[in-house]
């Protein structure tokens, strides 16, 4: 998991509280509070196609 203001590398995160999902694309980019909800925490989200 990860908190708002950590740089934690290029990817998608999704919100804990809402579901959103935002993208990093520089592995200094800071992660925001959520567009949605103004939460905090987020954890990196991979999507596998079966």
């Amino acid at each position: 998991m990860f908190k708002s203001g950590d740089k934690p590398g290029a990817g998608r995160y999704k919100c804990l509280t809402c579901g959103d999902i935002i993208y990093l694309f520089k592995n200094s980019d800071i992660l925001p509070f959520c567009p949605e909800c103004k939460a905090t925490v987020w954890v990196k989200f991979s999507q596998t196609l079966s």
